[in-house]
């Protein structure tokens, strides 16, 4: 398989960007459990930016392969134990977003590059148990594909 290391760094520069202009433009924090959940219930004046953004974030994978910048891979739910535990996953992620008063977008892109030290703390928080749970589970996930 060829690299496609660039897409990585040019998708990283997207972000950063999108999250520098909705900052400077609006004086938002480019969190997106915050700007979904605010969606819900915005305050008046709200509704537009936030769905732009949220569009743009379900238009941006679509375009980059439609232009054939990377592939396109269906998550084999099977394999994962099904969509109950997709589902379940995404409970999760959603009441840990609430629970850190934020989720990695919001305090890993912004809030460490803002300094802020919660943010920082929550980062790395982030990634600690990323790691360790991606380094629990490849064994278990992979141990039937040997």
């Amino acid at each position: 398989m060829q690299s496609e290391w660039w897409l990585g760094l040019f998708g990283g520069a997207l972000i950063g960007l999108a999250a520098a202009l909705l900052f400077a433009g609006a004086g938002r924090i480019a969190g997106i459990s915050g700007i979904a959940f605010g969606r819900l219930d915005p305050p008046l004046g709200n509704h537009l930016w936030r769905a732009l953004f949220i569009a743009g974030l379900m238009l941006g994978p679509w375009l980059g392969i439609s232009l054939g910048l990377g592939q396109a891979q269906q998550p084999d739910s099977s394999e994962l134990g099904g969509w109950a535990l997709i589902a379940l996953a995404g409970l999760a992620v959603g009441f840990g977003t609430r629970l850190g008063n934020g989720c990695t977008s919001g305090h890993g892109v912004c809030g460490v590059s803002r300094l802020s030290p919660r943010s920082v703390i929550a980062t790395a928080a982030f990634m600690t148990v990323g790691i360790i749970t991606a380094s629990w589970l490849r064994p278990l996930l992979t141990s039937g594909t040997g």
